[in-house]
């Protein structure tokens, strides 16, 4: 997701989206992920070379982007949208002041997992262990995963918490991509995918389908065709107005609500629900696979400590869990810096 906040320094994508054929452009983009010029303009019934004027202006947008394949021509010039999304904080002013870090977490990389087949896991060069063999999710070459696939149960990931000192954590957000898990590919099987935070349920979300009609931009040719090739790419933010998909809300839960400051976990949950006795599954695309070429991307934004935003944890239970978890052995004044 692309989030403006400057309106000023963001022109040149107004400019390109203020215009009905780039628009259209755009729409047949998302409907057919990989389409070369000669088929966009044939689409649009456009010349190529009115298609090639548009192009450039998205190009300089920074919202699609135009690879040779196979020949430096209309067939073998392929198209791709690289922004699903695009979010405009018109009150910017009090953002442009946040402070936040950046972190990329593989695929392979939970602390926390259950998975029922069919299942499997993957590297860029391989499969891991056997297809729909849940243990090869506890294999050591499962740090290496670019995918994962199953279809009932969870995982779990561990955010770092790098906040400083005497500090709140005022938004999160996590990008990944992500389909449902089918037997071979369907891209008509709806799954009901839900997103928590530590231990609150943030939203749900249902997938349409398993996405195997073209090769994924990045999935390697050793892959099989017949496998789920890419998914879609969505965007989860958490802030004080509640919690939103792709720039829709999706549940009223509130970042204030999770009480989240520079001594909690930062646990991300993703788990594929049964409905009705049916479980559509989950799959997630990392680096290497798919059509985005990243992991979970995550953006923790905090601010001080104030009286408006200091929540109400509860920091004899935190101590609790934490010693539990990780087997500390301290005294609080070493664990929290208090006496």
């Amino acid at each position: 997701m692309l989030e403006i906040t400057k309106l000023e320094e963001s022109v040149e994508i107004f400019k390109a989206l203020g215009s009905e054929v780039r628009l259209q452009l755009l729409e047949l983009l998302r409907e057919y992920p990989q389409m070369n010029l000669n088929e966009l303009a044939a689409k649009l019934g456009i010349t190529n070379g009115a298609l090639t004027g548009h192009m450039k202006k998205l190009e300089r947008a920074g919202l699609v982007q135009v690879t040779a394949e196979g020949g430096g021509h209309g067939n073998g010039k392929v198209c791709r949208i690289l922004q699903d999304d695009l979010l405009v904080h018109l009150q910017g002013g009090e953002r442009q002041q946040e402070q936040s870090y950046d972190i990329e977490i593989p695929v392979g990389h939970y602390i926390a997992h259950e998975v029922c087949p069919t299942c499997g896991i993957a590297t860029h060069q391989s499969l891991v262990g056997e297809v729909d063999d849940p243990r090869a999710f506890t294999y050591p070459e499962r740090f290496e995963a670019r995918i994962l696939w199953f279809t009932k149960g969870y995982v779990e990931y561990e955010i770092p918490n790098q906040l400083p000192g005497r500090t709140v954590v005022d938004r999160l957000t996590l990008s990944m991509e992500i389909s449902s898990e089918a037997p071979g590919v369907n891209s008509d099987w709806p799954s009901e995918i839900t997103f928590q935070i530590n231990e609150t349920q943030v939203g749900t979300w249902v997938s349409p389908g398993d996405f195997g009609d073209v090769p994924g931009v990045f999935t390697p040719d050793w892959w099989l065709r017949g496998w789920n090739q890419y998914g879609l790419r969505k965007t989860l933010t958490i802030d004080r107005a509640g919690t939103f998909l792709d720039g829709r809300k999706i549940s009223e839960i509130t970042i204030r609500e999770l009480q989240l400051d520079y001594q909690s976990r930062l646990n991300f949950r993703m788990q594929a629900e049964e409905r009705n006795g049916r479980a559509g599954g989950l799959t997630i695309f990392g680096r290497e696979f798919g059509n985005y070429n990243q992991d979970i991307q995550v953006q923790v934004s905090y601010e001080p400590v104030s009286e408006e935003n200091k929540g109400h944890r509860k920091p004899e239970t935190y101590r609790a869990n934490l010693c539990d978890q990780h087997k500390f052995c301290a005294s609080r004044s070493v664990l929290l810096g208090t006496e």
